[in-house]
């Protein structure tokens, strides 16, 4: 057994009551959100409010500033999905054209620049790269979710592996257990709204 895989199961016995709480909420918003029902985001704002805290404590800042947005944007993914329902009461899926992904990368990878310098020069952040580019990366794909953009889920397979390891390293170990697990329902999150995208080219 690996000092990493030993430490994980240390940190996961020492796990405290709110981990394990938004743990269990962030599951059941992951699984709503595959099927596309509009209550996923009742679970994931509640989930996320927990991991702010938790960040928090964690010495994640940055971590903790995305969950709380998270919060906000969970009201607006219900009204969203709300309001952009097909006739079996679930929300309908669509993508956007390429050119709108190259210049959010460009854009993320500006303000991760800047965010890992300014959080290695003036805060106790344990990651300052990796926690901004999560961050942003998280903002982004946060939005496209809420949109009902299928491509959210191609941006969370790759956030999630990077999260999972964020949080391991900070003895959070449900939370990354947790992200792993994110990481193959994103997969099946993508496969079934692909099946359910009305036209090719739909925006």
């Amino acid at each position: 057994m690996t000092p990493f895989v030993e430490q994980l199961l240390v940190d996961l016995r020492a796990t405290s009551p709110l981990e394990g709480a938004t743990v269990a909420l962030g599951l059941v918003y992951v699984v709503l959100a595959v099927r596309r029902s509009r209550w996923c985001w009742v679970y994931g704002g509640l989930s996320s409010a927990g991991l702010a805290w938790l960040a928090a404590q964690a010495a994640l800042p940055m971590q903790a500033a995305l969950q709380a947005f998270y919060v906000a944007m969970a009201v607006y993914g219900f009204v969203r999905w709300s309001a952009e329902r097909d006739a079996g009461g679930h929300v309908v899926v669509g993508w956007w054209p390429a050119r709108r992904h190259v210049v959010a990368w460009i854009a993320i990878a500006g303000l991760t620049l800047i965010s890992a310098q300014a959080l290695a020069r003036h805060t106790h952040a344990a990651r300052p790269l990796l926690d901004a580019a999560c961050t942003w990366g998280s903002l982004y794909a946060t939005w496209l979710a809420a949109r009902a953009r299928i491509e959210n889920w191609v941006y969370w397979i790759a956030i999630d592996a990077a999260l999972g390891v964020l949080f391991a390293s900070q003895a959070l170990a449900l939370v990354a257990l947790l992200y792993f697990v994110y990481l193959g329902i994103a997969g099946v999150g993508f496969a079934s709204w692909w099946r359910r995208l009305p036209q090719p080219g739909a925006t």
